[in-house]
């Protein structure tokens, strides 16, 4: 299979789990454990551009297909859905938001433009912080993005100087010390 764009082989058996595969022998735990069943969302990546939970696809399933974990949409965070997610303070504690993010950029692929009953039939994700009307807003928010409709003045890139980050978004500034 393809994973973020390269191509990979599982040594492991076949009928594991594609949530395993990626977690445990690919190192990318941005993939999200959370009930193992299907029911949470947590687990959700991309898979031949459908959002798909991780835990309910085996290996032999996914083989020869394309897969994205939140680590290969963007990891500079420039992805409309992750640039809004901040912008609209969608994220809590964090640890739905993987697969929030990903069922969401799965569903802009299709609808950039998706009314409030597209989003509630699309992003059956479990969030235990209750962000839903701010996903709702974030998730239009990108899809406006998108549609290059709109701009987002988001976080910097990770690993950013402060003084960097001052200079690529005005409303941070570096703490000059005391």
């Amino acid at each position: 299979m393809t994973v973020n764009g390269k191509p990979v082989q599982f040594d492991i058996d076949p009928q594991t789990p594609l949530l395993w595969a990626l977690r445990d022998a690919a190192n990318l735990t941005g993939t999200k454990y959370g009930c193992g069943v299907g029911d949470c969302g947590a687990c959700m990546v991309i898979v031949d551009g459908e959002a798909l939970r991780s835990c309910l696809i085996t290996i032999a399933e996914a083989e020869g297909r394309f897969v994205t974990t939140i680590e290969g949409l963007a990891r500079d965070r420039s992805h409309p859905v992750q640039q809004a997610m901040v912008a609209e303070q969608a994220i809590q504690c964090g640890f739905c938001t993987p697969g929030i993010v990903m069922a969401a950029a799965a569903l802009l692929q299709r609808n950039a433009a998706p009314s409030e009953e597209d989003i509630e039939a699309a992003i059956q994700n479990l969030c235990r912080c209750g962000v839903y009307p701010r996903l709702t807003r974030a998730i239009q928010r990108a899809g406006r993005v998108a549609l290059r409709q709109e701009t987002i003045s988001a976080a910097p890139a990770p690993g950013i100087s402060a003084e960097d980050a001052e200079r690529a978004v005005p409303a941070m500034r570096a703490d000059k010390g005391a």
